[in-house]
């Protein structure tokens, strides 16, 4: 009952933040806010915490607040609270598809309606600040403006702020151990889209922001003289050029034409984000930055805290090459190490590459493999080509050890197909890695409420890509205990042999695998892969260096800033009387930027520090724990295909293509009554919006779940999973 109440509270705690933080937005460009904000300044510019205070407590505090409640939040779950909720009851289904296209992909009934508020809202702040400037329009000395000359200057001023608003939020969408969507339990690989969204708003604002400005000096022959000015006070204009010019290069090279060509370019020029937000602080100025700093705070933090796991090292304990060049790789971890099926580990292997991570489904379960985790990658670019190459070097030349570093296990904080009566995978090719890992949760022996029927339809376009399905053979040809499994593959590119196998079962009985064993016993631990700290540790780091950050903005601000600086009224008064001596002469706007630079890093250092120190505790003891554990050879990954009577053989279809409404509608006859499907497709894009076109015909946005009222109707909740980010 106390740890009930508590999460209650923390949970409303969670909801005034947030609508705190918005509606601080939706008042910030009000003559009213404007007003009473400059007389708080002026209040608390006399005071300890000065204007820098409490611009970083009213903008930046609220979502950094929000993430350390809602780990603490995430710690006080039960362990198998976070796996399911409910069955039948009724909800409100917010992933249904409302748009299917190619060119934005699939998007949900809940999206749209998210993506117009906030569109609305910078609607809103537009109209208001263009407005309230058209009214109080005053020349600028310092520039020769016509009267149309100085509106639409002060129109592609305003467009700043749109970008300034995308930019604010730009940083949540990518964060991983920190996220904050995980509260709405919204994994990694489907936040990222709204990365992309943002990044793309923001660059479009920006450029009619510059360009409008640069072809308002280039018509009052001001450019030469403005473009490259420093100027000692007010905007810094060449940051804000640098800005725009990184911006848009980083959004070219993320285009998905670029990307997946030449992913190393991609990878590379993204990281010059770091020049990119110190030229928009440069430019905006303190006042501004405070504002988007929440996300440029924890995505910092998020950062640091991935270095510091990634920089220890793990090992391949052994591999299976597949014919159709496919992977699958174990790694040792900690037994106590555990994650929900569709997690998955961003991997990097120094001999290969030293800079490049990425990402990779996990397919093992860790209710069934306790010491082990295993992942399976395709081979079809250049780095995993490389990996092919050097396991099969390693089986030639009896290598004993690969060395890999390993970030994550990142993935949902509830397993959502639990919650359903009746589950259909769809999988293309190499998309089947998160439903092995599926299955495994839902044979193993201490599941928890689990579907009561399975239909998995999975595509590949050779007999060789049916080997993907081996690690989960074993399961695929026994009764499992209250569950009703099918599957139906489709060999889409080849015909059926004369002499070859004609069942699924044949098939993966003679599965051409090479599995070569690399680790030792040792390895299991003195490599092991802990994972991420827990919630309640990260929520620890967070406030340290939140507290680290306040302690040394005050305090450094106090030292390099005089107190002239600070009394707006009187700077006012001065300037108004001509005598311009004020502090912003004595001390150039470019020293508060510089303070909250040089605070920033030491926070980051500082909450870098402490994660070494915990995983430096934490590794220490699991090496005393493990040499006093004997590893159980059987929570090792590698499974025997012995050959099992099955209770229903499997359908295999050669040379055609899963029709998916056929296949639905006979799978849906066959449920006897159950209402509840969840949809999970990982695989093409195009298999995803033809499965997603389905479940779209079916029912409306937001239509309400309710037993009492579909009895006579299948509920079709569709969800997409990704592979690739």
């Amino acid at each position: 009952m106390g740890k009930m109440l508590t999460l209650l509270v923390l949970r409303l705690l969670m909801n005034l933040l947030l609508i705190s933080w918005i509606s601080l937005w939706i008042i910030k460009p009000t003559t009213v806010w404007i007003q009473s904000w400059r007389q708080a300044e002026d209040t608390f510019q006399h005071t300890f915490f000065g204007y820098y205070g409490v611009s970083f407590a009213v903008f930046t505090f609220p979502p950094i607040a929000l993430s350390i409640i809602g780990l603490i939040y995430l710690s006080l779950l039960p362990q198998h609270h976070r796996l399911t909720r409910g069955g039948r009851s009724a909800a409100i289904t917010v992933s249904r598809p409302a748009i299917i296209s190619s060119f934005i992909g699939i998007v949900s009934c809940f999206e749209i309606v998210a993506v117009i508020l906030f569109l609305v809202f910078l609607a809103w702040t537009f109209y208001v600040r263009v407005n309230n400037d058209l009214k109080k329009l005053m020349p600028v000395k310092t520039m020769n403006f016509d009267l149309w000359q100085l509106k639409y200057f002060r129109v592609a001023t305003r467009f700043g702020l749109l970008a300034e608003a995308c930019l604010s939020l730009l940083l949540f969408p990518v964060l991983r151990g920190l996220s904050m969507f995980r509260l709405l339990n919204i994994q990694f690989a489907a936040s990222v889209k709204y990365h992309v969204w943002l990044g793309t708003g923001l660059v479009f604002f920006s450029l009619v922001h510059g360009g409008s400005t640069l072809f308002i000096w280039g018509i009052s022959h001001n450019i030469e003289e403005e473009i490259w000015k420093w100027q000692r006070t007010g905007r810094v204009y060449v940051a804000g050029v640098i800005s725009l010019v990184i911006g848009l290069l980083m959004w070219i090279t993320s285009l998905p034409q670029i990307r997946r060509k030449c992913f190393e370019t991609f990878y590379y020029t993204h990281h010059l984000y770091i020049v990119f937000l110190v030229s928009f602080l440069f430019h905006a100025g303190d006042r501004h930055f405070y504002w988007i700093l929440p996300g440029v705070f924890l995505f910092g933090l998020d950062k640091t805290l991935r270095i510091v796991q990634s920089r220890s090292e793990s090992r391949i304990l052994s591999a299976r090459l597949y014919s159709c060049k496919a992977v699958e790789l174990v790694l040792p971890k900690d037994p106590r190490l555990n994650y929900a099926p569709s997690s998955f580990i961003f991997m990097n292997i120094p001999s290969i590459s030293q800079f490049q991570w990425h990402p990779f489904s996990i397919t093992s379960s860790s209710s069934v493999d306790k010491h082990t985790m295993s992942v399976m990658m395709k081979c079809e670019g250049k780095w995993t080509d490389s990996v092919y190459k050097k396991l099969e070097e390693a089986a030639d030349s009896d290598t004993n050890n690969i060395t890999i570093r390993v970030e994550g296990p990142y993935g949902p904080v509830s397993v959502d197909f639990l919650r359903y009566d009746t589950l259909f995978l769809v999988a293309g090719g190499i998309g089947i890695t998160p439903f092995l890992n599926i299955l495994q949760e839902l044979a193993c022996e201490n599941r928890l409420k689990t579907p009561k029927s399975v239909q998995l339809v999975f595509s590949v376009r050779t007999f060789q890509d049916i080997n993907m399905l081996v690690p989960v053979s074993p399961i695929l040809f026994r009764p499992i205990h209250n569950l009703n499994l099918r599957i139906k593959v489709f060999v889409t590119q080849e015909k059926k042999h004369s002499n070859g196998p004609t069942t699924l079962k044949e098939y993966l009985a003679q599965p051409q695998v090479q599995t070569i064993h690399i680790g030792t016993d040792e390895d299991f631990s003195r490599f092991q892969i802990l994972g991420h700290e827990s919630f309640r540790r990260l929520a620890t780091l967070v406030l340290v260096a939140l507290l680290t950050f306040l302690g040394l903005l005050i305090g450094l601000s106090h030292f390099f800033i005089p107190n002239e600086h600070k009394k707006h009224s009187n700077s006012m008064k001065l300037a108004a009387s001509g005598a311009m001596t004020t502090a912003k002469e004595k001390v150039p706007s470019w020293v508060p930027d510089l303070v909250i630079i040089v605070a920033y890093v030491i926070a980051m250092t500082i909450g870098g520090l402490a994660a070494i120190i915990l995983q430096w505790r934490r590794q220490h003891r699991e090496t005393l724990r493990m040499t006093k554990e004997e590893v159980n050879p059987q929570g090792r990954n590698f499974t025997e295909s012995t050959p099992i009577v099955p209770m229903e053989e499997h359908g295999i279809h050669i040379g055609e293509r899963p029709k998916f409404k056929e296949i639905l509608s006979e799978f849906e006859t066959s449920l006897r009554g159950l209402s509840s499907i969840g949809v999970l497709v990982c695989g093409p894009e195009s298999m995803k919006e033809a499965v997603a076109s389905i479940c779209r015909q079916r029912f409306q946005c937001f239509g309400v779940d309710d037993s009492r009222t579909i009895l006579n109707k299948v509920n079709l909740n569709f969800h997409s999973l990704n592979f690739s980010l």
